[in-house]
């Protein structure tokens, strides 16, 4: 839930948002110029800073009762979560094209002079016209991608509206019904592009519409940090099975020491940097080695692995907030 926190008001600069890694700043005088620098480094204060207020917030762990609740009643919380807000928390991921091209490349040339042109949101809130390249490139049979933990469709909705490969085939699945209902009552739903279903992806055996070794893209975007950290092996080991040879999982989520992470109080620590939210819904912080192992560990190799620690500021507050995301992409 912490990524919605990340929306900033639009770079008075209009400057378009680059591939995240190439925004730096380099003179702390510059530092409120604009919304969100990347790749700033953490100086030994910063650092121990972050680790002690970590080490403040899980010095009190969760009786043992609590922490089954939250996990056996995993689904409902977020059946609640999306009760509540429906499709108004996230938004739209629409910088997924800069930062996983992967999923665009097949896009197929049309008979267009000019570029395609939209307002892309970026990661960091702001909003700028971008052209998306039109690729001349053979069609192929078949393109099948998966979302784990779609929600609403934030993810979905950008990769329908952008790709228009005519083999393109977007599954989807959540385990919270609410979020499956809210999703499949959205009037960009298409079920020939599209098939969203309800599914627990911790449980044993898969109930999926797809067969083993179909898919080529299995996307993985802050969701692997709401599963119990002891069940996320599995969860690989089954997105293996049903990824084609040569597939790729992409995946980003959030880091050790995020500000997520620094704000959470005493008794909200389940285990070592698993936390649960006011709401009941659970968030894990990871480190770039942690999900290098937890990917080759299940015979995937390693293509990207790339730790984003971002500084946003609130340039009419003065205020400056220190995130941290990593971002990878393993191929079977």
């Amino acid at each position: 839930m912490e990524e919605n926190m990340s929306e900033v008001k639009r770079d008075e600069s209009n400057e378009k948002r680059p591939q995240f890694g190439n925004r730096i700043l380099s003179n702390n005088i510059n530092v409120f110029q604009h919304n969100a620098w990347d790749n700033v480094t953490w100086n030994e204060e910063h650092q121990s800073f972050a680790k002690q207020k970590v080490d403040e917030n899980s010095i009190v762990m969760l009786p043992n009762e609590k922490i089954w609740e939250y996990e056996y009643h995993a689904n409902k919380y977020w059946d609640t979560f999306y009760g509540v807000h429906e499709n108004k928390f996230f938004k739209d991921r629409h910088w997924l094209f800069t930062e996983f091209p992967e999923l665009a490349v097949t896009i197929v040339k049309q008979n267009i002079k000019q570029p395609l042109r939209s307002v892309i949101e970026s990661k960091d809130g702001s909003s700028t016209e971008t052209h998306i390249k039109i690729l001349n490139l053979p069609s192929c049979k078949e393109n099948k991608i998966l979302e784990i933990g779609c929600g609403v469709g934030n993810t979905v909705f950008p990769i329908l509206l952008y790709n228009t490969d005519p083999n393109l085939f977007v599954y989807c699945c959540d385990f919270s019904t609410k979020a499956i209902n809210i999703l499949q009552q959205n009037s960009a739903y298409n079920t020939s592009r599209c098939k969203a279903f309800v599914l627990d992806a911790t449980q044993e055996e898969w109930e999926t519409p797809f067969e083993s070794e179909s898919l080529d893209i299995v996307i993985l975007i802050f969701v692997l940090s709401a599963i119990n950290p002891d069940k996320m092996k599995h969860v690989i080991q089954q997105v293996y099975k049903y990824l084609k040879p040569d597939g790729l999982v992409l995946f980003r989520d959030y880091g050790r020491y995020d500000l997520a992470q620094l704000r959470f109080k005493k008794g909200s620590c389940l285990a070592e940097n698993f936390y649960v939210r006011g709401d009941g819904t659970r968030v894990y912080f990871f480190t770039q080695e942690e999900i290098r192992t937890l990917f080759t560990s299940c015979c995937f190799m390693e293509e990207q692995n790339l730790i984003d620690k971002r500084l946003q500021v609130n340039r009419g507050k003065q205020l400056k907030m220190y995130r941290v995301w990593i971002q990878g992409k393993y191929r079977k």
